[in-house]
């Protein structure tokens, strides 16, 4: 049998340093294994951070975000790539998380260093596929992720 994981200060504590420590400026800890329908996740993530929008398509990927430690900004748009709504997601803040139906165009933007949120949506992983990255953005490593997400950033200032 499987022991608890408690979702701690050490465990926030030592995410926020990997994440801090990762070029891509985000850790993941699974609590899930990778064969499991449900997958569970606590990400550690630092303002370098890129979550460009995206979406998931099958009908049995709804997410759900839960800010566990900081602050996030999370962005909404239509298809087109407008924004229709923006709400800043805090730990013991008015609004500490969403709840994702499929299909929605969504993207995240690090507000305070150190954040930290909660992940559950249905396995198993698979990468994104066609029509869930919105072809209106920059994607992970391309050129002009630093002045898109700035912009992102703006939207909460």
């Amino acid at each position: 049998m499987a022991s608890p994981t408690f979702l701690d200060e050490a465990l926030f504590t030592e995410l926020a340093g990997k994440a801090a420590a990762n070029p891509r400026g985000r850790q993941h800890h699974n609590l899930h294994q990778m064969e499991e329908s449900c997958h569970r996740m606590v990400v550690g993530l630092q303002p370098n951070t890129y979550i460009p929008p995206h979406r998931h398509l099958s009908d049995d990927k709804a997410e759900t975000l839960l800010v566990l430690r900081g602050r996030l900004g999370l962005l909404i748009f239509d298809d087109a790539g407008q924004v229709i709504h923006k709400r800043v997601l805090q730990s013991g803040g008015e609004s500490l998380g969403v709840d994702l139906p499929p299909g929605v165009f969504h993207g995240l933007v690090v507000l305070e260093a150190d954040s930290l949120m909660f992940e559950c949506k249905a396995g198993p992983y698979r990468p994104a596929g066609d029509g869930e990255l919105a072809d209106w953005a920059p994607r992970e490593g391309e050129p002009g992720v630093a002045d898109y997400q700035a912009w992102m950033r703006a939207q909460f200032d």
